[in-house]
């Protein structure tokens, strides 16, 4: 604890033009006294800290440099979290305080699992782990107190996996992962710990299967929330240049000219393409973007194939199949995307385009 009381009593009493003889004659005490709680090799007792704050018109806890900090359970979380920023090892100290106050208190706990967590991680101190674990598992036993949507109780299992890696036992993590594995939440966990920690690559493809085509899906959904937000604020070229992004990574995973799901996609996504290219002051762009959408459509359409075996890099079986809310065509598909967009310059153009041909 950072106390000021030698440099305090010496500030207040040269803000009162004293020497340390007349304040030691004033306390009643001798001037040997006064020297050494300004130099701070003594201190006065209670009772002196009292009259001393009495005389100088403060508090003693002013007199003493003591701030009343707060100590909720909100508070000492968001001073752990900026102790945590900086690797500062007061995190731990303020962890185990808050800990031993609220016992029973889901953020505490989970606060605490994490501090722990990090600094086992990052100073490969076993000892930090294990006790990351065991506030995991109780935190697993409080979760009904959350209420913070990003938390379940599936990812604090993806918490106590990171524990047991820390701890050097991959196998662990990975087969509680593997028990706690809905919607793949963990499959590029359990795929990475396979093939990289544990050499068994054949067993790590299913895993890692499904966090590639979980993480496209993510990626593109996520693009089109983007160009909206994007438009909203007159940021037409980021929009553009996030589209580009997503058509170069279809591009890259689709293997020769078969069509089947990912063609409906690609329309998709140059339909959006198109309005991007109509705020950036491109309208003959945008023309070409729904030109190639429609061509897409329509190849997908004379012959559709709702699964995605021209995917690189995975293998999928036979009854794998993707779908969207879109439309169950490519072409019901964008004209679905134009009327959300509710743009009437692109609504124009495809009308345009759909006479043309």
């Amino acid at each position: 604890m950072d106390l000021k009381l030698a440099e305090n009593i010496r500030t207040l009493r040269k803000e009162r033009k004293m020497t340390q003889e007349q304040l030691a004659e004033v306390l009643g005490v001798t001037t040997g006294a006064v020297y050494k709680w300004e130099s701070g090799l003594s201190i006065p007792e209670l009772p002196m800290l009292m009259d001393m704050a009495d005389f100088f018109d403060t508090s003693v806890d002013v007199l003493i440099g003591y701030k009343v900090r707060d100590n909720h359970v909100a508070a000492v979380i968001k001073r752990i979290s900026e102790y945590c920023r900086s690797m500062n090892p007061e995190a731990v100290t303020e962890a185990e305080k808050l800990l031993r106050k609220y016992p029973n208190s889901f953020d505490a706990v989970y606060t605490g699992a994490n501090v722990f967590l990090v600094f086992g991680a990052e100073n490969h101190d076993i000892s930090y782990s294990q006790r990351a674990l065991q506030l995991l598992e109780q935190a697993r036993l409080l979760v009904d107190q959350n209420t913070d949507p990003h938390i379940s109780e599936q990812t604090l299992y993806g918490d106590m996996a990171v524990a047991y890696y820390a701890m050097d036992e991959p196998e662990k993590g990975m087969e509680l992962l593997k028990a706690h594995n809905a919607g793949g939440i963990h499959s590029d966990s359990i795929g990475v710990t396979l093939s990289l920690l544990l050499h068994r690559t054949e067993e790590a493809e299913p895993f890692l299967t499904e966090a590639l085509l979980n993480g496209v899906n993510t990626f593109l959904t996520a693009i089109g929330g983007f160009v909206c937000l994007f438009l909203s604020r007159n940021q037409a070229k980021a929009a553009n240049d996030l589209i580009e992004v997503g058509l170069t990574l279809m591009r890259g995973l689709k293997d020769g000219e078969l069509s089947d799901y990912t063609d409906k996609l690609f329309a998709e996504m140059l339909t959006l393409h198109a309005v991007a290219e109509i705020h950036s002051g491109l309208p003959e762009a945008a023309r070409q973007s729904l030109l190639a959408a429609k061509a897409t459509a329509d190849r997908f359409d004379a012959n559709p194939d709702y699964g995605m075996d021209t995917l690189r890099f995975v293998t999928l079986p036979k009854e794998y199949n993707a779908h969207d809310l879109l439309g169950a065509t490519a072409f019901e598909s964008i004209e679905t995307i134009i009327r959300y967009l509710d743009d009437r310059t692109l609504t124009e153009l495809w009308n345009e385009v759909k006479k043309d041909e």
